[in-house]
């Protein structure tokens, strides 16, 4: 589960640094973002009912780099 998070979180995180996509093609762009948001916001309704609270909080508020910390440090 925290595998499939992490990637899914990874994922994200790159489409929103990808600038050149962003520049290039922002409709291409905001596909891509929202594709990667909604299968990061799939995992995060899949968390186990005894995942650690602040990693639901870090990701129910959308503290992305928080969350990928705490998942390099925790999974």
């Amino acid at each position: 589960m925290y595998t499939a998070l992490r990637d899914a979180l990874e994922e994200r995180l790159a489409v929103v640094a990808d600038h050149t996509l962003r520049d290039a093609d922002p409709r291409a762009h905001l596909e891509k973002l929202k594709a990667a948001s909604a299968r990061l916001d799939e995992l995060t309704k899949q968390l186990p009912s005894d995942a650690d609270p602040r990693l639901r909080h870090f990701l129910e508020r959308q503290s992305y780099l928080k969350a990928r910390e705490w998942l390099a440090a925790n999974a």
